[in-house]
């Protein structure tokens, strides 16, 4: 599999790597209500399953934090049929210092700004409990089941916001609802407010619901806060998720694809 078009160093503070320094990990020992499982295990089941459907990785990228007790991956997935701006992509993580269980979300990368955005419609989590190996394997089976018609809808739904024309007017009361919905902390907002206005992407310079999203998306993986605030570190992937789901949900309702 190849490694490029996907930086998750924008997205989870960690550490860039490679599959062999993933497989390098040590598990720690299980107990007997905490078994953790190997993080190269878990992606190896992931990636077989997605091969018995008909998915294909042709991207990916890992980190590790926390001297290798956290990982987060993305997996850039084709089955035949590829756009030029944006893909389907899976991300995972794992862990081993008992932070967070086992997971797997679905969403779209966007190829001229790294951006990663989660819709949620396909979502596993299994604590590292006794049958987690027992139980895993039919988890990953049914989620990425669900994966071939998650991509119709991302494509459905990604056409409808290129369509869909906004106004400055538009724009400002979808980032004020934004806010109120929480996919967009209020420190950002002067930051997508001038994304939109100035993108810093040509791409993104026609006035639509999809260039208003990606200057969300631009501003809540960027390392950056308002005008006279201090620096931020790099935005963690689980954040991430926890923004960009209500981020579409309000704009399939905005813009009625759902």
């Amino acid at each position: 599999m190849a490694t490029n078009r996907l930086n998750l160093m924008l997205h989870c503070g960690g550490n860039a790597v490679g599959l062999e320094e993933v497989s390098a990990v040590k598990t720690p020992d299980p107990t007997e209500t905490w078994c953790p499982i190997p993080h190269r295990d878990y992606i190896d089941r992931v990636v077989s399953g997605l091969g018995q459907t008909g998915l294909h990785v042709v991207n990916e990228a890992h980190a590790l934090w926390k001297g290798g007790d956290r990982y987060f991956g993305a997996l850039q997935l084709e089955n035949g049929a590829s756009h030029d701006d944006y893909a389907l992509v899976v991300g995972l993580r794992n862990s081993h210092d008992k932070t967070f269980p086992a997971g797997l979300a679905c969403g779209s990368g966007v190829f001229v700004c790294d951006n990663l955005a989660f819709s949620g419609e396909v979502r596993l989590s299994r604590k590292h409990t006794r049958w987690i190996q027992r139980d895993l394997p039919r988890l990953v089976a049914t989620a990425v089941g669900k994966l071939g018609q998650l991509r119709v809808k991302q494509e459905r739904r990604i056409e409808a916001y290129k369509n869909f024309a906004l106004s400055d007017k538009d724009a400002h009361d979808l980032l004020v609802q934004a806010v109120d919905t929480q996919a967009l902390p209020c420190t950002k907002l002067p930051a997508a407010l001038q994304e939109w206005r100035k993108p810093s992407h040509d791409e993104f310079s026609d006035r639509t619901a999809w260039s208003l999203f990606n200057s969300v998306t631009e501003v809540l993986r960027a390392s950056r806060r308002s005008a006279g605030e201090a620096p931020e570190k790099n935005v963690p992937a689980n954040r991430i998720l926890r923004r960009t789901v209500p981020l579409h949900g309000l704009f399939d309702r905005y813009c009625e694809c759902v």
